[in-house]
This record gives structure tokens, C-alpha cells and sequence, in this order.
């Protein structure tokens, strides 16, 4: 296992002593400031395209709005990763979100002067991806620093389990609303949320800056936290696996509504059937979340990790071998349950064993590869079903998840614990 001879954690604000659940006050105020985040979030993925329609009917115009919102991940994720690492990742949380209020308080005057545009939403869109990229990757760095590290999966939990019912369940109905309203309300609310958000970050307290060793230049502090993810064995194996994984289900997820959705496909939905049957997925991972601890003590890290990759291929695999919606329904929950328990033990498991001055570098570069692969995966798939048929999609992608077990292989608990043993 290599990383054995890494620099120690230098801390300047330890964790919060525990209260009786053993997170404290401050991770509850940073999981109050989350979930509002996360319900601007939301209402920002459905309001922005919605928007752009009133100024476009153009599809390529309007697809653009999503493009310009996650272009920074492939921009700026790295160098979002080295600044969250030099600087106090609280207050980088402060200046993203208030940088967001002000994009989308800036656009909802905009709109009631009547001066709103497309290009002024690419403008907004883009900043506010930029913004995304710094506070996304802060939320996860700062986590160590709140609670103890014992109870990192439960403080995880929770926080997935928030971010997730507040992006997908509540932003999106609430954004429909909010457009409803008048233009004006869909963009004005994001930016008041974001600033209830930066009040909520304000009541955390405490200092937040982790100690580096020399101060070098941002490429230099880029290229020492990838080449740290590159040399460590089991943290390379965790992040290839991502990034696979990631190219899969979005080569499954872009084309399967051509499979689910009229009265010609295979699974004969209406689209809100289709609405209905994503949503079992969605719920599958908020429970699966705040059960990961449990399923982490009942099957142990490895075999919970090997478990939740034959769950994955299940649900990639499964439209191949059943048109029962039903029964997709029911594995697609479950999958979703097994699919958060990865998320939770394996983010935990970075934490733990990543050096808290590398924290935010190690993450900006797990993020980079799941978001770097997702439009591959999605161009992908829409070649394979146009050359061979939507089910050989489904086929090929569940067989390709199937080979994330030789992963496994390395992803061992003798060799978790030998990585834990090492930074402690």
C-alpha cells in the first residue's frame, strides 16, 4: 500500500466536542446551510431551462444553459480543489454562496426591468457553476474538521441524505411553482435561499484553514494532490471505479426514456409513469443513505462496496431482461439503497485517510472524473442504441459493471484498514 510515508494531518480547528448524536451543534448548522443550498440547487436545474425557453426556441440555445452551469467541473475542478485547500474552507463556502445570490439577485432585476437575455443567462449560469465547484468541494472537505472521525459515515449520511431530498424531490416541484409565479419569483428565490444559506454558514464558527507545508504555486499544489491520488493504490482503484461507473449509468439514463416513455416502447409509460419510476431510485438512495451505517456494520466496508457494484449492474442491466415496470421499480429502489452505501462508505473512507491539506485537492479530482465521464458515457450510449438496438445498451453496459468487481479485488478491508493505519 503506498501513501505510508505522507504528511500527517495539520489541523487548526478541531472536531467539535459530540453532542449525545455525536455530530454536535456546528455539523447541524453546516447541514441546515446544505439543505438550503441544495433546495436552490434544485430549483436553479429546473428554472434556468424553463427561463431560457421565454428567450429561445432554439434547443441547442436552451441545452446550452445546462452546458454553461456544468462546464466549470471540467474547468475549474482542480483549481477548486488547490484554493479550498489553501484557504479557510468556511469562509470559501460564504464567498460561493453569497457570489450565487448576487448572480441570480442580479438576473431577477434583470428580468423586472425587462432587460433579461439568454447570453445573460449563460453568463449567470456559468458563474454559478464556477461557484458550485467551490462550494461543493469545500462541503466535503470541511467534514473531518466538524465531527470526529468515528462517525464520519453518519455525518455523511445525513448530509447526503438532505442534499439529495432537497435537490431532487423538493427544488424541482418548487421551481415549477416559482416559474408559475412570473419569471422574476424562479430566480429570485435560488438567491434568497443561497443568502437563509450563508446565515445558516455564519453560525458554524470556528477557523478552518488547514496548515500547509511551503507555499507553492497553484500548479504545483494541483499536481501534488493528483499525484497523491495517482500513488495511492487504494484510493486510485475507488476513483477509476467512479469515473467507470459514472460512464455507465449515463450511457443506461440517456437513452432509456426512448425505452420507457409511449405507447410504441418497450415499457409503455406516460412520461409522469416515467417521472414516477426515476423517483424509486432517487428515494432508494435518501434511504439508503441514512441506513449506510448499518449496512456498513452488518456486511462490513468490502463486501457492502462489492455489493453495491452488482447493484449497480442490476439496475443498468435489468431494462435488458424485464418490460415490467413494476418489478424495475422494486430493483431500481434497492439498487438505489446499496448505490448511497457506496457513496457514503467510500467518502468517509477519503476522509479518513487523505491528509487533511490534500482534502480538497483529492476531492476536486474525484469530481473531475465523475463529471468528466458522464457526457462520454452519454454520447456512448446513444451510439451503441442507435447501432444496435436500446436492450443491447442495457446488455453491454450491465456486463461492463460487472468487471467494476475486479476492483474488489483491491478494495479489500485488510487493505482499508492498512490505509487507515497509515495516516493515523
Amino acid at each position: 500500500m503506498t501513501g505510508v510515508g505522507e504528511p500527517v494531518r495539520t489541523e487548526h480547528t478541531a472536531p467539535a466536542r459530540p453532542g449525545p448524536d455525536g455530530l454536535g451543534g456546528r455539523y447541524w448548522r453546516l447541514w441546515s446551510a446544505s439543505a438550503v443550498s441544495n433546495l436552490a440547487d434544485g430549483i436553479v436545474k429546473i428554472a434556468l431551462p424553463l427561463v431560457a425557453v421565454g428567450h429561445t426556441g432554439s434547443p441547442v440555445l436552451v441545452a446550452g444553459v445546462a452546458a454553461a452551469f456544468s462546464l466549470p467541473w471540467l474547468l475549474f475542478a482542480l483549481p477548486a480543489g488547490a484554493l479550498v485547500d489553501r484557504l479557510d474552507r468556511r469562509q470559501v463556502m460564504l464567498v460561493a454562496n453569497t457570489l450565487r445570490a448576487a448572480l441570480f439577485g442580479a438576473l431577477a432585476l434583470a428580468v423586472a426591468l425587462d432587460a433579461g437575455s439568454i447570453w445573460l443567462l449563460y453568463l449567470v449560469a456559468f458563474g454559478a457553476g464556477v461557484a458550485e465547484t467551490l462550494y461543493d468541494t469545500s462541503a466535503q472537505s470541511i467534514l473531518p474538521q466538524l465531527v470526529p472521525r468515528a462517525v464520519l459515515p453518519r455525518a455523511n449520511g445525513w448530509l447526503h441524505a438532505v442534499e439529495l431530498a432537497a435537490n431532487q424531490f423538493v427544488g424541482p416541484p418548487l421551481a415549477g411553482f416559482l416559474v408559475a409565479g412570473g419569471v422574476a419569483f424562479a430566480v429570485a428565490g435560488p438567491a434568497g435561499l443561497w443568502a437563509v444559506a450563508v446565515a445558516a454558514l455564519l453560525l458554524v464558527g470556528g477557523r478552518f484553514r488547514v496548515e500547509q507545508q511551503g507555499a507553492g504555486t497553484l500548479r504545483a499544489d494541483i499536481a501534488e494532490g493528483v499525484g497523491f491520488l495517482w500513488r495511492h493504490r487504494l484510493l486510485r482503484t475507488l476513483a477509476t471505479m467512479v469515473g467507470i461507473s459514472n460512464f455507465i449509468t449515463n450511457a443506461v439514463f440517456a437513452v432509456l426514456v426512448l425505452y420507457a416513455v409511449g405507447p410504441d416502447s418497450a415499457l409503455g409509460l406516460t412520461e409522469p409513469g416515467y417521472g414516477l419510476l426515476l423517483t424509486t431510485i432517487a428515494a432508494g438512495i435518501v434511504l439508503g443513505s441514512l441506513v449506510a451505517g448499518t449496512i456498513e456494520r452488518l456486511l462490513g466496508r468490502a463486501r457492502a462496496l462489492g455489493v453495491s457494484v452488482v447493484a449497480m449492474a442490476v439496475v443498468v442491466g435489468a431494462p435488458a431482461l424485464t418490460t415490467n415496470p413494476y418489478l424495475l421499480g422494486a430493483l431500481f429502489l434497492v439498487g438505489g439503497v446499496l448505490l448511497a452505501a457506496w457513496n457514503v462508505i467510500t467518502i468517509s473512507l477519503r476522509q479518513r485517510i487523505t491528509p487533511d491539506r490534500l482534502l480538497g485537492r483529492v476531492n476536486s479530482g474525484y469530481r473531475l472524473l465523475a463529471w468528466g465521464s458522464m457526457p462520454v458515457g452519454a454520447l456512448v450510449g446513444g451510439v451503441l442504441a442507435e447501432l444496435f438496438g436500446l436492450r443491447a445498451v442495457f446488455a453491454i453496459m450491465g456486463a461492463l459493471a460487472l468487471t467494476l468487481l475486479l476492483g474488489m479485488l483491491r478494495v479489500t478491508d485488510v487493505n482499508i484498514e492498512a490505509a487507515e493505519r497509515a495516516v493515523a
